[in-house]
C-alpha cells in the first residue's frame, strides 16, 4: 500500500486523494469484505426497463406524467435550476430543505462525544462519524419544499440542544442554521447550486458548517462531497454522493479526509467510505471504513496507513432502526421533525409545520397540496412586487448578513451570522403555556405584510 504522506510535488490534497484510491481499493476488498460487506443491491446507474418499472409501481411516475415533465425540462440541460422551474407536487415529500438541515441532528450525541473526548485524533473519528451519519437520510429520492423566504424551522426536546433554521435569500436560494448544547454550537450558511444533465442533476454543496466544540474550543470545519441524483425521469431514482468529505479542526490543523465511492453497475462500491485522520503534520493516525447506510468503523494505523499490531476495529456509528416499508422512506427521527412533540411552546407562525401544502402532502391530499404550494408560491412574488415598490429590502430575522465571502470548491458563499436573538426569544416564549398545531396557528412567514396573491 502506498504511503498517504506529503508529496511535495503535488501539495498535500493531491497525494492525499492518491493514497485514499489506493487505500480505498484495498480497504473493499479486506476490510469491508471482513466486515461481511459482501452483499450488493441490482442498480443500473443509467436507468433501465426493470428500474423504470419499479419505480413506477412506487407511484412516482405514471408514463404520461414521465412523458410530459421530461419535454418540459430539455431545454433545461446545463442550466442550475434550483428555483427556476415549477416542479409537480407528486415528487415532492412532506418536508422542507430547512427540516432537512434539521436531519443533521440526529446523532448529535457523536458531537457531544467529540467534545468529552481528550484524544484529538479520535475527537475527529466522533465530529466526521456524525457528518456522515445523515446521509442515510439523504438516499432519499423525493424532494423537500423550497422554503418561502422568511420561513423558519425550530426544534427542541431532542438531545437537549436547540434548533433554529431560517431562510435567508429567495434568489439565490440560501438558508442558515445555528443548533447548541452543553457540548456543541453548529452554525451552517447554505446555497445550493446544481446542474441539471437530463435523467439525472447534479447538486453542489456551496456551504460552511462549523462546529464548536465547547470544552476545548476547538473549532471545526466542514466540506462535504458533491451529491448526483440519478434516473430523475426514467429509472429507478437513486442518489449517490461519490467524492472526498474534509473535515479539518482549525484549532490544531489535524483532519479527517474520507472518500465516498460512487455506484457502480449492480451497486458495487456504493455506500462505502473510507479514509483517515491525519495529524497537522500529514501523518496518517487513524484509519475510517464502513458504509454511509449502515455503520462506521474506526482503527489506529501507522505511517503507512496499516493497522498498528494488537489493534481491533472498532465501531463508533450505527445507523438506529427504521420504519419498514416507510412511504417516504423516513427514519423514526425524520417522523419526530414532523411532528409537533419536537415542537416548542408558541411556535413561530413562519415554522415549517404550518405549511399548508407540506401539512396537505402529509395526509395524502395531493390536490390540495399542489394548490396550497402554487398559492404560497403567488403570494411570495406579490410580498417581494410590494416590496419593491417601496424600495424595501428583507432582512432575515435570526441571521445576519456579514461581509465575509468564503470560498467553496465550488463557488463563493455570503456567511449569515446568527444574532443570539432567537435564544432570548425562546427564552420568554417558553415561560408561556401556550402550545402550537396544525389548527391553532396559521402559516405566516410573510415579513413585509401577509399579501394576498391577485
Amino acid at each position: 500500500m502506498g504511503s498517504p504522506k506529503k508529496n511535495e510535488s503535488k501539495g498535500f490534497f493531491s497525494a492525499m486523494t492518491s493514497g485514499f484510491s489506493m487505500f480505498g481499493t484495498a480497504m473493499s476488498r479486506s476490510v469491508n469484505g471482513l466486515l461481511g460487506y459482501e452483499g450488493v443491491e441490482v442498480i443500473n446507474p443509467e436507468g433501465g426497463k426493470e428500474d423504470a418499472e419499479e419505480e413506477a409501481q412506487r407511484g412516482r411516475w405514471r408514463q404520461e406524467e414521465r412523458d410530459s415533465y421530461w419535454k418540459m425540462m430539455q431545454k433545461y440541460i446545463g442550466s442550475d435550476v434550483t428555483s427556476m422551474v415549477t416542479l409537480p407536487v407528486i415528487i415532492f415529500e412532506p418536508m422542507t430543505m430547512l427540516q432537512k438541515m434539521a436531519e443533521l441532528m440526529e446523532y448529535s450525541h457523536l458531537l457531544d462525544q467529540a467534545d468529552e473526548c481528550e484524544d484529538p485524533y479520535l475527537r475527529l473519528v466522533y465530529a466526521s462519524s456524525w457528518a456522515i451519519s445523515v446521509y442515510f437520510a439523504y438516499q432519499r429520492t423525493w424532494k423537500p419544499f423550497n422554503p418561502i423566504l422568511g420561513e423558519t424551522y425550530e426544534m427542541v426536546n431532542h438531545g437537549g440542544i436547540s434548533f433554529i433554521s431560517e431562510q435567508v435569500s429567495h434568489h439565490p436560494p440560501m438558508s442558515a442554521g445555528h443548533s447548541e448544547n452543553e457540548h456543541f454550537t453548529y452554525d451552517c450558511t447554505s446555497k445550493l447550486k446544481t446542474k441539471f444533465l437530463g435523467n439525472s442533476v447534479d447538486v453542489y454543496p456551496v456551504g460552511r458548517t462549523r462546529v464548536v466544540l465547547k470544552r476545548d474550543g476547538v473549532v471545526l470545519d466542514l466540506v462535504p462531497p458533491p451529491t448526483k441524483v440519478h434516473n430523475l425521469i426514467f429509472g429507478r431514482t437513486f442518489v449517490d454522493s461519490p467524492g472526498e468529505m474534509i473535515m479539518t479542526n482549525l484549532t490544531t490543523g489535524d483532519k479527517v479526509v474520507l472518500y465516498f465511492q460512487p455506484c457502480g453497475w449492480f451497486g458495487a462500491g456504493r455506500y462505502e467510505v473510507d479514509g483517515y485522520v491525519y495529524s497537522a503534520d500529514e501523518e496518517p493516525k487513524i484509519m475510517m471504513t464502513g458504509k454511509w447506510n449502515e455503520k462506521m468503523s474506526y482503527q489506529p494505523c501507522d505511517m503507512e496507513g496499516e493497522p498498528l499490531p494488537g489493534t481491533e476495529l472498532k465501531e463508533v456509528w450505527r445507523v438506529a432502526d427504521v420504519p419498514k416499508n416507510d412511504k417516504y422512506q423516513y427514519t423514526h427521527f425524520a417522523h419526530k421533525i414532523n411532528s409537533f412533540d419536537t415542537a416548542p411552546k408558541k411556535l413561530l407562525a413562519s415554522d415549517s409545520r404550518l405549511r399548508p401544502d407540506r401539512y396537505a402532502l402529509e395526509k395524502g391530499d395531493l390536490s390540495k397540496a399542489g394548490t396550497e404550494k402554487h398559492s404560497l408560491e403567488e403570494r411570495q412574488r406579490a410580498e417581494k412586487r410590494a416590496r419593491e415598490e417601496k424600495g424595501h429590502q428583507f432582512t432575515p430575522r435570526w441571521f445576519d448578513p456579514t461581509d465575509e465571502i468564503t470560498a467553496t470548491p465550488w463557488g463563493d458563499l455570503e456567511i449569515y451570522r446568527y444574532n443570539g436573538k432567537y435564544t432570548e426569544h425562546r427564552a420568554l416564549a417558553d415561560t408561556s403555556g401556550e402550545e402550537a398545531n396544525a389548527n391553532s396557528v396559521e402559516f405566516n412567514p410573510w415579513q413585509y405584510g401577509n399579501v394576498s396573491a391577485e
